[in-house]
C-alpha cells in the first residue's frame, strides 16, 4: 500500500493549459526544425536517392479447350491466371530470363524486381519491372512475358497466353516521391520539436512562483518575501555594494 501511494504521489500533473502555452512559447524552433528536417528529405530525396522507373507487360490468358465467350472459359482463364502468377515468378523463368539477356542479375535480386497484378474479374497478368534505368525496365519486362509465354506453352500443355502489351520506356520515375517525402520529413521535425518541448516541460521541476510550489511540492504558500534592489543577487551587486562600503569606510575615517 505504501509503495502504491509513493508511486501515485510521484505521478507527474499535467496542466494542459501550461502545456499548450508553453509549446507557444517555442514556436519558432518548432518553424525551425520543420524547415531544416523538410529541407533536409528534400535534398536526398532529390540528390542522393536514386530514382527508380517501372514498365509493365501485359499476358492475355486463354484455355485451351474452352471458347473464349463461355462463363467456363471466364472461370477457367481466372484460374489458369493465379496458376501463371506462380509460373512467371519460378526459377526456371527468371534464370532462362537472365541467360538471355546476360544481365548481372540473381534469381533473388531479379525477382524483387518484378511485380505482378492480375485485375479482379480479368484474364489479364500484369509483369511489372523496376530498374534504375527505364530502357533495362522494359526490356526485362518484355523478355519475362516472351520466356513465360513459351514456358506455360511447353511445360503445362495450356496455349501460350498472347502479349497483348509491350512495356514503355518513356515514363517518369516512381519513387522517390520528392514532395511526399519533403511533406513526411517536415511533420516528423515539427513532431520532434514538440516532444523535446513537452518532455522539457514535463521533467522541469523548477520553481518560480507561489503557484509552482503548490502544483509541485503540494505546499500552500503562507506568505512570500519581495526582493529589494539593494539585495544581493549576483556578482554585479557585490562590487556595488564593495564600492559603497569603501566610501563609507573613507567617510569615517575623515
Amino acid at each position: 500500500m505504501e509503495r502504491q501511494n509513493d508511486f501515485q504521489n510521484d505521478e507527474i500533473e499535467i496542466d494542459l493549459k501550461d502545456l499548450l502555452f508553453e509549446i507557444l512559447i517555442y514556436w519558432k524552433w518548432i518553424v525551425l526544425a520543420t524547415i531544416i528536417t523538410a529541407g533536409i528529405t528534400f535534398a536526398v530525396s532529390k540528390f542522393v536517392i536514386i530514382p527508380q522507373y517501372e514498365s509493365t507487360s501485359e499476358l492475355y490468358v486463354l484455355s485451351k479447350s474452352t471458347s473464349i465467350t463461355s462463363l467456363a472459359d471466364i472461370q477457367t482463364g481466372s484460374s489458369l491466371t493465379n496458376d501463371y502468377i506462380v509460373v512467371v515468378k519460378g526459377r526456371p523463368v527468371l534464370d532462362q530470363v537472365i541467360e538471355n539477356l546476360g544481365i548481372n542479375e540473381t534469381y533473388t535480386s531479379l525477382g524483387n524486381k518484378i511485380t505482378l497484378d492480375n485485375p479482379s474479374n480479368s484474364r489479364v497478368l500484369k509483369i511489372t519491372v523496376r530498374d534504375k534505368d527505364p530502357q533495362r525496365a522494359k526490356v526485362i519486362a518484355d523478355e519475362i512475358a516472351d520466356v513465360a509465354s513459351a514456358y506455360i506453352a511447353a511445360k503445362m500443355n495450356q496455349d501460350p497466353p498472347t502479349v497483348i502489351q509491350n512495356g514503355y520506356s518513356d515514363g517518369g520515375p516512381v519513387s522517390p516521391s520528392i514532395g511526399k517525402n519533403t511533406v513526411i520529413g517536415a511533420l516528423g521535425g515539427a513532431f520532434l520539436a514538440i516532444a523535446v518541448i513537452v518532455i522539457s516541460y514535463l521533467f522541469n521541476d523548477t520553481i518560480i512562483d507561489a503557484d509552482d510550489v503548490e502544483k509541485k511540492l503540494g505546499m500552500n504558500v503562507l506568505g512570500s518575501l519581495p526582493l529589494e534592489e539593494s539585495e544581493y543577487d549576483g556578482e554585479k551587486t557585490k562590487k556595488e555594494l564593495t564600492k559603497k562600503s569603501g566610501k563609507a569606510g573613507k567617510r569615517g575615517r575623515k
